[in-house]
């Protein structure tokens, strides 16, 4: 191995691909500094949103209304404005469709002679449950409702003597035992997605151009003749493209840092331990995986016999190893010593555990650290091999 010729192709690749101001943009721009901005926005804006929803009245339509004029003074006294409507179902279940009215409560004709029995007293809500914004307003005025059902029962139970209390025998205390810091997994559940696959594309148009961009230019015949032996090559171009992961990392994590500081998490009880000293450490998680990355989208790329055949194959390829990521969510996978030979899936434990303010395990570290730079060091050998091939130039 020609460490010279790697650190010549290193140098030239690095600083061509640096004058390429679009593509410059594109990697260590838009990824890594603007998306960790647009989820801190997003972030603001539905904490901003939920105490608006929280501080106004909610309006809520109410057919036959005559029918419980006590609970709907209860609910009025609440923050729940009452708009009289004449509906039946049919024209219920349109008007939430059409949202002419977004939360519909229908007071049964028998509802106050079933109260007066002592029966229990249906009434319905229409909702459209698919949209998730107006979930909060319905189990608020769901509450109410059975909030309201609560103390006729226990007032019905003051009349004939009987304590209210006594007819709970069991009742649930919860305890969360979750702390601030901790809580801020709730709304950060992403950033560790993003942070690695804007890792990747900060060295996504440098690997593209190692083959197939190289191919389409037609200097890669000229380039093949070089006195450099061929795998020394494609070492030079992966390791320029494993630097660009390695800023574009660098980047996303400062700018999620930064971003993050600015959001008002503390409005929902939630602290996120991303400072210094934890960005530090999701960088030294995540290091090891720069040389798997730009090793695996230089094999693909390697492949294709255009460029945009390259994008089009690794626009694909490039979600393959993050699949994992969203199985943890799902699975509730947590950090163990099996899942730590799992790329990206380690690193992605590591950085939740970071988050949370956890303590991480070394041996942990270890494993995920060892077993990622072997992983990389064997697609970096393999690109190599595919490099010697002749039928390269396709």
């Amino acid at each position: 191995m020609n460490l010279r010729g790697i650190w010549a192709v290193f140098r030239k690749e690095f600083r061509e691909n640096l004058r390429d101001r679009r593509t410059l943009l594109s990697a260590l721009v838009f990824g890594p500094v603007l998306g960790p901005v647009l989820v801190a926005a997003l972030v603001q804006f539905g904490i901003s949103r939920a105490e608006t929803q929280s501080d106004e009245n909610l309006s809520v339509a109410v057919a036959h209304a005559e029918r419980a004029p006590n609970l709907l003074a209860y609910l009025n006294a609440r923050g729940i404005d009452i708009v009289k409507v004449e509906f039946d179902e049919a024209q219920a279940r349109a008007a939430v469709a059409a949202q002419t009215h977004k939360i519909i409560l229908e007071i049964p004709e028998d509802f106050g002679a079933r109260l007066q029995d002592g029966q229990p007293a249906p009434v319905v809500l229409y909702s459209d449950g698919s949209r998730g914004f107006e979930r909060r307003g319905v189990a608020r005025v769901r509450q109410l409702v059975s909030q309201y059902g609560i103390e006729i029962a226990q007032l019905r139970f003051l009349a004939r003597g009987i304590d209210p209390i006594s007819v709970l025998p069991i009742s649930v205390q919860e305890i969360d035992v979750s702390t601030p810091t901790g809580r801020s997994v709730l709304v950060l559940n992403m950033m560790t997605y993003l942070v690695l696959l804007s890792m990747l594309f900060g060295g996504l148009y440098l690997a593209i151009d190692a083959t197939a961009g190289e191919r389409e230019r037609g200097s890669l015949e000229v380039l093949l003749t070089a006195p450099v032996p061929r795998e020394n090559l494609i070492y030079g171009k992966i390791g320029a493209a494993a630097a660009y992961m390695l800023i574009s990392l660098c980047l996303t994590v400062t700018m999620f840092a930064v971003a993050i500081s600015f959001v008002g998490l503390e409005q929902l009880g939630i602290t996120a331990n991303l400072g210094p000293k934890a960005a530090l450490t999701m960088i030294a998680c995540c290091t090891p995986l720069v040389l798997f990355g730009a090793a695996y989208l230089s094999i693909v790329s390697g492949f294709a016999k255009s460029y945009r055949e390259a994008q089009t194959y690794l626009g694909l390829v490039i979600t393959i190893p993050t699949l994992p990521l969203m199985f943890a969510g799902l699975l509730g996978l947590q950090a163990k010593t099996s899942l730590m030979f799992v790329p990206f899936l380690s690193q992605h434990l590591l950085l939740t555990t970071v988050v949370r303010a956890e303590e991480i395990v070394p041996l942990h570290v270890a494993i995920s650290v060892i077993s990622t730079v072997i992983y990389g060091a064997a697609l970096t050998w393999i690109a190599g091999r595919l490099y010697r091939r002749e039928g390269l130039l396709g």
